[in-house]
């Protein structure tokens, strides 16, 4: 039940009323909402195999805190806007088979492996067999971001994984190295193969890292790609102890992972899902092609497929979510729950869980309560000298929606 998702001692706001333009004339409902820490702010208090990189990410207590509450071990739990894969890779954690899409293709590579994680050995013993050495074609432009040594690693292994890729004998060590892989090549410390720049989850343009080089007077500096790519995944595996292997061995073979727009999905059979838990892109926040532009390369697929549109006006990214919770609640059984995390945007002028409630409607959805997940920033805004409450997103806003 709902009510189980509010602990005692949350402070309750005022219930909101809203007004949405339905098909039949005018939409009103009173939805109530509760503001309050549900689950904690802290960086590193969630499992080891959640820690790779992506813009926009939630924290994996958000997922945990709604598949725990609105789902049962062996239960289907749905991410139609996957990103890095929070949501799949909790629910496996959890027992409960993970299935997910997102239109960025690079996507599926960076959540497919931590559903099966390899043994430290065996990424050892196929790191010595990759010849690091090869003269592979690249891109000159890329040595404002790599050392020339460092650069030859790189295009070595990206001819590696293309290979096997071609030759359809890419095996499950092989996609774990290249998920390391793209979320080591760029950052803002000795464990990436770059140089100092942006944090992981954004690559910036060549002409920009120029600038970034010129003004803290810095060249690239050695860095030994195999030796990084072992040593995190030293770090994602840390946690992984035999009952987390257990646990994700049996919902594995169950688990979807596509790369499909989340607004058809043939794929999934209607009802077939108890659970959703998403966060879509918010309008202009964020450009996901320009700041995935690096690892698309290293992936060799495109940048810009045509369902990363950037949303202008809060009327398309209205229409646009209409229809992809109307695909939602398509898959989702009846009386499951959808939960739809948004955010603040425009320095908190548009609040976006009032469109959500609007699409929401639009595709049938019940509203049950809006959650208002109120933390100061922590190590991510900070590094952009980001203030708690002055900009950027400072709230997890939760519309919990339910098919009737």
């Amino acid at each position: 039940m709902i009510a189980e998702a509010v602990p005692t001692g949350v402070k309750r706001a005022r219930t909101t009323r809203r007004s949405a333009a339905g098909g039949g004339g005018a939409l009103t409902s009173s939805v109530p909402v509760v503001v309050g820490e549900f689950w904690t702010s802290r960086q590193r208090a969630a499992h080891s195999l959640h820690e790779i990189s992506y813009r926009a990410c939630f924290k994996p207590q958000l997922p945990r805190y709604f598949i725990e509450r609105f789902s049962e071990p062996g239960g289907r739990v749905f991410d139609p806007f996957m990103g890095r894969g929070t949501t799949l890779v909790e629910a496996a954690l959890l027992g409960r088979v993970p299935l997910g899409t997102d239109a960025n293709p690079l996507c599926a590579q960076l959540v497919r492996p931590r559903l099966a994680p390899p043994m430290i050995e065996a990424v050892a013993r196929r790191l010595d067999e990759i010849d690091f050495a090869l003269n592979a074609p690249g891109l000159e432009d890329l040595l404002v971001f790599f050392h020339p040594e460092t650069l030859r690693e790189i295009c070595a292994l990206r001819a590696y994984l293309l290979e096997r890729a071609g030759a359809q004998t890419l095996d499950g060590t092989d996609e774990w190295i290249r998920m390391v892989a793209l979320n080591r090549l760029t950052g803002h410390s000795p464990g990436f193969f770059s140089v100092y720049t942006l944090p992981p989850n954004q690559a910036v343009s060549v002409l920009a890292q120029r600038k970034i080089n010129a003004r803290l007077k810095q060249q690239p500096p050695r860095r030994h790609v195999p030796a990084l790519i072992l040593k995190k995944t030293r770090a994602l595996l840390k946690d992984c102890t035999e009952e987390t292997r257990r646990v994700l061995a049996e919902v594995r073979p169950s688990a979807r992972v596509l790369t499909a727009s989340a607004v058809a999905l043939p794929a999934l059979a209607d009802e077939s899902v108890s659970l959703v838990v998403t966060s879509p892109p918010f309008l202009d926040t964020v450009d996901y092609a320009a700041d995935n532009w690096l690892r698309a390369w290293f992936a060799a697929v495109s940048a810009e497929p045509a369902e990363l549109c950037v949303f202008r006006q809060a009327a398309d990214w209205v229409l646009a979510m209409t229809k992809a919770l109307a695909e939602c609640g398509r898959v989702l059984q009846c009386g499951g729950h959808l939960v739809f995390e948004v955010g603040e945007v425009r320095g908190g002028t548009v609040r976006l869980e009032e469109q959500a409630l609007e699409a929401g409607a639009k595709a049938g959805l019940q509203p049950v309560r809006v959650m208002i997940n109120s933390q100061r920033f922590t190590k991510t805004s900070n590094c952009w000298g980001v203030t708690n409450g002055t900009k950027g997103t400072n709230t997890n806003r939760i519309v919990v929606f339910r098919k009737a």
